[in-house]
């Protein structure tokens, strides 16, 4: 998960992520699939929260740090420039949609960001309790 703020994921890579965190779950707990002991059994007895929450509370971790830097700062620009359009089809996935659809599952907006305690209480959303 090194990193994953920055990733650009689509649900093909927050599979790939699952299953690698899912069998690493299970060899830690010594249990193999031919057991036929459910995922979530297997992540209740860690009492972990599934990676892709942990990936977008990361992701709204890092937005809400960027945001709250001084105008001048080199990657607030960055967010600032217009993406180009691409051609026909469905739009490419981007970190931005990401961040976008995160907000929107956390009820959150932009504003709270310059909040930092209310920021970091709202995007807490891969606490497993």
């Amino acid at each position: 998960m090194y990193g994953s703020e920055c990733w650009a994921t689509n649900k093909k890579h927050e599979q790939k992520m699952h299953t690698n965190e899912m069998k690493m779950l299970r060899w830690a707990a010594g249990v193999t699939r031919l057991d036929r002991v459910r995922n979530e059994y297997v992540r209740g007895t860690f009492k972990v929260a599934p990676i892709a929450e942990k990936m977008a509370e990361s992701r709204l971790r890092w937005f809400g740090h960027i945001m709250r830097r001084d105008e001048e700062y080199a990657v607030k620009k960055a967010l600032a420039i217009a993406e180009k359009k691409n051609g026909k089809g469905r739009p490419l996935t981007t970190w931005w949609t990401n961040v976008t659809r995160d907000m929107e599952r956390a009820q959150i907006n932009t504003q709270t960001t310059q909040d930092r305690k209310t920021w970091r209480l709202r995007t807490r959303r891969a606490d497993p309790r």
